[in-house]
């Protein structure tokens, strides 16, 4: 299915939750849709609530230990199933523990932008991704930002 302009929207608005996040390095955003372009939840990468945003983000380590992806929180603040829901993400695809997340509660569909050069180094995660996808029968759309 090309891309429409609800598509656009959808992708513009998980730039704009993005933002939201406090991760110095990268922030994604999140957005789950249903049939109707009805927003179902939205979300960020960032620490667990009660959790402080502090030195912590600037210790990579540290911080892929604590941190929820922006897809898993979109998931834990959605009020219903999301069988049939498209996932739209920023600035690029879910790594493969969210795509096989994603997988599992229903998504059938994922728009993406296209992997950013500055972010080469989740490249063999995104093939990864890809292939659950793929596997899961997940249409897959990924665009030039």
């Amino acid at each position: 299915m090309p891309l429409d302009k609800w598509d656009r929207r959808f992708l513009d608005l998980a730039k704009l939750v993005s933002t939201w996040s406090k991760d110095p390095s990268t922030q994604t955003g999140a957005v789950i849709v249903d049939k109707n372009n009805q927003v179902v939840s939205v979300g960020f990468n960032g620490f667990p609530r009660k959790i402080v945003d502090d030195i912590r983000l600037d210790e990579r380590d540290v911080k892929y230990e604590m941190i929820i992806h922006c897809e898993m929180n979109a998931v834990l603040f959605a009020l219903r199933p999301l069988d049939g829901c498209t996932l739209y993400t920023y600035p690029f695809l879910s790594c493969s523990r969210c795509a096989a997340a994603m997988i599992q509660v229903g998504i059938t569909r994922v728009v993406a932008p296209a992997l950013p050069r500055d972010k080469l180094r989740w490249e063999v995660n995104m093939r990864l991704s890809k292939a659950l996808f793929s596997e899961a029968n997940v249409e897959v759309e990924e665009i030039d930002d």
